[in-house]
Parts: structure tokens; sequence; C-alpha cells
């Protein structure tokens, strides 16, 4: 296909600053403006200011070399590493645009390259879909930054796997053996996939079940009672299954508005709570209209209380399944003041080692697929971690059903026995959540 020169959005670098390693053999240009703009987000705590800064480490490494000639090469079987600076030749942009913004400079520069290097395609990289249709107008090749995105989302839209076998018997056996059965006695049962909950079926009876990896066995998925909160369909009720199982130390839980996705994970962590030291419920902070948290009263606690709501409004739920003196909601209000029952802005367990928890991470659907990694890498000794969201409700500007960190998790976690997944599809919140979720 030839060498290609590929040119690069700001976004792209804090989305994933290690993203210079990902273009094979093909050179990458910076618009200077870029560095720029990069220097704006390097103080701060959140994941894009890491980003910034780890890359802006980076650059200087290469410095050594000539970034803005002859380029610096990034390693072995890698390509080389332009600078672009100056007020560069671009008619097609400046006949469009006013160069008064970085987006353009950036398109200027794609241009720029472009006409250097008539024999080469260049194509413009990012995240941002509006700059990516601006450089289409002026006939520019633009793309996404693909490396993390996930092609295959159907099990993240399609109902639980119902398996037909002609063996009634065996589904007896399930029934009635506390181990299980061998996998081996279901014809698909080499192609599980660890912790794979389904319904299997004969003409004569059904049962819910989940591969074990470990025992490497068929065993029965009993519809249990967690903390007051009862499944009401097959998907809860494996959910339940692996939210129990002391094995299962990484869980996903997909689905829409109302499925009960952060309710379930919830009263399974109050129900092993004897297990772990600490319940921790988490959430990124994604404001709307514009307004940054900044713009609210108070201290810290105060200000990220209003992002925290849903959380506390599971936990109510939960309260309300006992009368308002019975020892489980005294235990819940023991469990907030003693700080067993934690539940705060995502931002804030950045750089800690989260040991003997029970860990749910909320709106997960929000969060790049580094910043996922980022938390799961703080996992310690006895940590359980849930991930919980709808791809379908991104508020991430840069992120897209393909490409936030939840579905890259489920996706690259799939086959590992450590790790279990469940899309949830009916919703149960009311008949008017799942009307409105369904049609509107």
């Amino acid at each position: 296909m030839g060498k290609k020169n590929f040119i690069l959005d700001t976004n792209v670098i804090l989305h994933d600053y290690n993203c210079l390693r990902n273009f094979e053999e093909n050179d990458i240009y910076l618009p200077i403006v870029v560095l720029e703009e990069l220097d704006k987000f390097k103080k701060g705590n959140e994941q894009i200011n890491f980003n910034s800064r780890e890359f802006i480490r980076e650059i200087d490494a290469l410095s050594e070399g000539d970034l803005f000639k002859e380029g610096v090469s990034l390693g072995d079987d890698l390509g080389r590493l332009f600078i672009v600076v100056g007020n560069v030749e671009a008619k097609k942009v400046k006949a469009c645009f006013a160069l008064n913004k970085p987006d353009h400079y950036i398109l200027a520069a794609t241009e720029y390259v472009a006409e250097q290097h008539p024999g080469m395609q260049t194509i413009l990289v990012s995240k941002d879909v509006n700059l990516r249709m601006k450089a289409r107008a002026v006939g520019l090749p633009s793309e996404d930054y693909i490396n993390d995105k996930v092609n295959n989302i159907d099990i993240f839209e399609r109902e639980h796997e119902t398996i037909t076998t002609a063996n009634s018997e065996l589904i007896d056996r399930i029934y009635s053996s506390y181990d299980g059965v061998d996998a081996k006695e279901l014809e698909v049962g080499e192609a599980l996939r660890p912790n794979e909950c389904f319904i299997l079926k004969s003409d004569r009876n059904s049962v819910l079940v989940r591969y074990n990896p470990f025992t490497r066995t068929i065993n029965k998925v009993k519809k249990s009672k967690n903390f007051g909160i009862e499944p009401r369909n097959a998907e809860q009720s494996f959910a339940f299954d692996i939210l129990n199982d002391p094995n299962i130390k990484l869980v996903g839980l997909t689905g829409k508005a109302g499925t009960g996705k952060t309710l379930l994970a919830l009263a399974s962590a109050l129900r092993q709570l004897g297990d772990y030291k600490q319940i921790l419920l988490a959430r990124p902070i994604v404001s709307l209209s514009n307004k940054d948290i900044g713009f609210l009263p108070g201290d810290a606690t105060e200000k990220v209380s209003p992002y925290m709501q849903p959380l506390f409004d599971n936990l109510n739920v939960i309260k309300n399944q006992f009368d308002g003196t019975s020892s489980e909601s005294s235990k819940i209000e023991e469990m907030l003041k003693s700080k067993q029952l934690v539940i705060e802005a995502l931002a804030f367990i950045r750089g800690r080692s989260l040991t003997d928890m029970y860990c749910i991470i909320d709106e997960a659907q929000n969060l790049t697929p580094h910043e996922v990694k980022t938390i799961i890498t703080r996992a310690g000794e006895n940590t359980k971690m849930v991930f919980t969201g709808d791809i379908q409700q991104i508020d991430h500007p840069y992120l897209d059903v393909e490409s936030n960190g939840l579905v890259y998790m489920i996706d690259k976690m799939k086959d590992q026995p450590l790790f279990a997944h469940v899309n949830l599809i009916k919703g149960e919140r009311s008949e008017l959540s799942e009307l409105a979720s369904n049609i509107l």
C-alpha cells in the first residue's frame, strides 16, 4: 500500500500518549500548534493532564535529533517524527477558513505536508468529527484514531444466548449436582468463553447456567437475593451469579438505562461486605451545559455531590426494601459514617492502591481505554472491580460506541478466567422507563 504521512490532532495525544508507536513504518507530523495546545493541559490531576505531560516528556527525549527538517526515528520498523512550524502555505485551507484557531492551523499543516509529498498519501488523524469534516471539505483525507476501537460490538446489543440440546437428562443432572457437569458433555463446551452465561434448553426442560473456567464445568445459576434485591429476569440472575463469585475479580455490566446495572452491583457488594474492608462507588464527573465543576459552591465534597446523586439514589432503593428501623437500614447508615461504604468522584481514587475493596465504577462508557487501564492497575490483593455503563449514552466528546474504555476492556478481557461480562437487556425500573428507552 506504500508509506503514508499522518498528521496528528491534539485530541489523539490526549486520548493516548503512546500513539506515536501505533503508526507502523509511516511518518508522523505534529503541527507546532499541537504542542502549544498540549502545554495548556499539562497542569492538573486528570488523565488528559497526565497524558499531556507524558507526551511532552517523550518529545523532549527525542529533541536531540532534528525534528524540524530531517525528522527523528521512532525506532526499528517505525517511521520518523517531524514538527511542522511557521505559517505554512495552504491555499485551499486559507480560501475556506481563517487561520485564527488551532484546528485551522492543523488543517493548513496537513495541506502543506501533502503538497510537499505529492507521491505519498497524507492523512489527518483526529477524534474530532467536525475537524474531520472540515478536512474533507477541502479535499484532505482524514480518519479517526482507530488503534483502540472495537470492531465487534454485537455482544453489547444481543440477549443472552440460548443453547439447545437433545439431552434433557443432562439438564436434570445440572439441577441436582452441586458441582455441575463436565463441559465436555455439552457439544459446544469447548467453544465456551470463561464465565459465559446462557440458557441450556431441551424439548422438556431448561436451566440458567454458567461455564466455570476454573473447574471446566457447567453450573446452574441460582436466583439469589442480595440485600433485599431479587433478580427479575435471566440477565439479572446471571449478573448476580458473577458478582457474587469471589473468583471473578473483574466484571463488566452493560445495558440501557433502567436495566439495574448499578443497583445489582451495589446490592451484591453489600451482601459481601464481610469479605472486603470497604465498598467504593465512583463515577467520572461529566459536566452538563459546559459548566465546569468549579462553578458549583462549596468544598470538594459539596461540589461533586450533585454528580454522585445517582449512586445515592441506588442506595436509597436498597434501603427502601427494609423498614426504617431494620438492622439492614441501620447497617447501611453505619457503613456510610464509618467509611466502609464510600461514594466519591472517580478523580479522587487516582494514585491510590485499592486493596481489599469492592469497587464499582459507574458510567464507565465515559472513560478512555487508558483511563480504564489506569483504574484496573490500582487493584491490590483481594479487590474486585465492577465496571457498569450504557454504551449508547456517551457524554465524552471524543469517544463513541467502539472506542470507549468499557467496550475496550470487555473486548480485551473476554477470554480471561478472572473476567465476566453480562449485557442486561430488559429494563426493570418502570413500565414508563422501559417504554421511553425503547421508542424515544
